[in-house]
């Protein structure tokens, strides 16, 4: 058969058939009305429409598209369900977002920011505050036990950490979690002491300083100041030891200073000003004792606060008491103090149901004002409460909520009411999820908790502001969808697996018996968070104390 020609060849071949294409509209758009299109996409389609082009993920991370998807989510449901905050006469449309006219609650201080508040990273950290997702990191501070036990507290991504050995140091939460300032105790021979307790001004608008009090075994206390520009610690006052025992708990706020010893005298100290003004000094000048008070009826555990409010500064101490019959319930005395320190009015309430009594003598359920602290509270009578008869293992007063953890795996929330008027804790409503212990719960300013179990395994993250008191919140609390249960991804460092032989199963069950082993689990209960960290005080096996982080940003 004769060969056919090359050029014969390519003759006869059909032309490829081009491919009709569609024209690029979307490109000859403005960016305004492309910010217009992607404001209609779902979260999920907004962050695909990243990946498609330079210009697209330019426009698609734009800031004001987060901001009002962030309102939409996380802030318009709040207010939907405060009553009194829809405008009636214009029915839901008054929640809707609008750049100037929308209720921020308390998320306005991101918006006052304004250029500096990045709504992208807002929104995925509420969103994984909500998954309970988060990276597990841990930091070892201390290579064995310490007696007394370390104190932590957190703020604002700031660990602040004190024992007897390694003295008062501070800790970076971003990055690596560097250690940032340490100072030792620099006592004389007359001044033997120990921390016993630990505290932070959070009220402070200071960017550069955070106020840090302390309290020692001897009955002193002591004011530091942490200059996180500097990087440095500074004493600023050094009380003199006491004959009252050791100070079992302490706060600060402002100029006002609140101990508590282990023998429940309270004592409410006023500095002549406020710490921060005297940052440029060596010390500050000698507190005046306003007053002080015993009690007799206490039962650990304590929670005691400072707080504004609109007399002036309120003190409020919840704590424990056991009942003839119902077991354990909680209760709270409040001390207001006048703007110049002046003690206004003392009270008390309790959440001891109708049918019981303290054994520590009378009932004061609900406690109205009086003008002289002294005299007799005027009673009404109660309601009745499915709180948890059992001990609590843990409390935290934030106001309104008390939080109280239990040793039968529950949790009770009380609401309490103070005001001019009166003082009442509400019936506890209980908080199931858990399914060891509670051995640690903390409250938040913003209507939100994070307990942990005994074994240091289950976090656990509440919704404590109108999820719990509607009908709703009610049904899922019995079944434990009150609260998302944290799974936490840890760090390349801490995820190791150690290979073995036998089979893949064998394997992994070995790995996972050697990573528990490394991991640090909850040593005594101890836990805090701010806005992107949760910070557990954890114990390794072999002894070693390490703040265990969890990251949800």
């Amino acid at each position: 058969m004769v060969k056919r020609d090359r050029e014969e060849l390519i003759d006869t071949v059909p032309n490829k058939r081009l491919r009709k294409t569609l024209p690029d509209r979307l490109s000859a758009l403005s960016d305004e009305l492309v910010l217009v299109l992607l404001s209609y996409l779902p979260i999920n389609d907004l962050i695909r429409c990243e990946q498609l082009s330079r210009r697209l993920r330019t426009l698609a991370s734009d800031s004001q598209l987060w901001k009002a998807a962030y309102y939409e989510r996380f802030v318009r449901p709040r207010a939907a369900r405060i009553p009194g905050l829809r405008d009636t006469s214009t029915s839901d449309r008054s929640l809707l977002y609008s750049s100037k006219l929308s209720k921020w609650l308390d998320d306005g201080y991101l918006v006052k920011r304004g250029g500096a508040t990045n709504w992208k990273r807002q929104y995925r950290l509420r969103h994984n505050w909500s998954r309970g997702s988060c990276k597990r990191t841990e930091t070892e501070i201390a290579p064995k036990p310490s007696i007394p036990p370390i104190l932590v507290r957190l703020h604002d991504g700031v660990a602040v950490t004190a024992d007897a050995a390694a003295g008062l140091r501070a800790w970076s939460m971003q990055g690596s979690q560097n250690l940032v300032a340490t100072l030792t105790w620099e006592f004389d021979d007359n001044f033997k002491a120990t921390p016993t307790s630990l505290a932070l001004d959070c009220s402070s608008t200071s960017t550069s300083g955070l106020r840090i009090s302390v309290g020692f075994s001897n009955g002193s206390f002591g004011v530091y100041v942490l200059d996180r520009r500097k990087q440095s610690l500074a004493c600023r006052y050094l009380h003199a030891p006491s004959s009252n025992g050791k100070l079992g708990q302490i706060a600060c706020l402002s100029s006002y200073i609140v101990t508590l010893t282990e023998a429940q005298l309270l004592s409410v100290y006023r500095f002549p000003e406020p710490v921060e003004k005297a940052s440029d000094q060596k010390t500050v000048g000698q507190p005046q004792l306003l007053c002080s008070l015993k009690s007799y009826t206490t039962w650990p555990p304590l929670s005691l606060i400072l707080r504004r409010s609109s007399t002036g500064i309120t003190t409020s101490i919840a704590y424990a008491m056991p009942t003839y019959t119902s077991g354990w319930s909680v209760g709270l005395q409040e001390l207001q103090l006048s703007p110049d320190g002046a003690v206004l009015q003392s009270r008390l309430a309790t959440a001891i149901s109708y049918d019981s009594a303290p054994l520590g003598g009378s009932v004061h359920r609900i406690s109205r004002p009086s003008p002289d602290p002294s005299s007799p509270m005027v009673h009404t009578p109660l309601f009745k409460s499915s709180a948890s008869s059992a001990k609590p293992t843990s409390l935290s007063y934030t106001h309104p909520y008390l939080l109280a953890g239990h040793s039968d795996n529950t949790l009770t929330l009380y609401m309490v009411t103070s005001n001019t008027e009166q003082l009442i804790i509400g019936p506890g409503n209980l908080l199931c999820g858990h399914t060891a212990s509670v051995s640690g719960a903390h409250i938040g300013d913003r209507g939100k908790a994070v307990s942990v179990s005994m074994d240091g395994h289950d976090l656990r993250v509440w919704e404590l502001e109108g999820g719990i008191a509607s009908g709703t919140g009610r049904r899922r609390v019995p079944w434990g969808e009150a609260s998302v249960s944290v799974k936490s991804e840890a760090s390349c460092e801490q995820d190791c697996r150690v290979p073995q032989k036998g089979s893949p199963g064998n394997d992994y069950m070995t790995s996972m018996e050697h990573r528990h082993a490394q991991e640090a689990v909850a040593s005594n209960g101890w836990l805090s968070f701010d806005e992107e960290h949760v910070i557990v005080l954890g114990e390794k096996r072999q002894g070693q104390q390490a703040l265990v982080v969890y990251n949800f940003a």
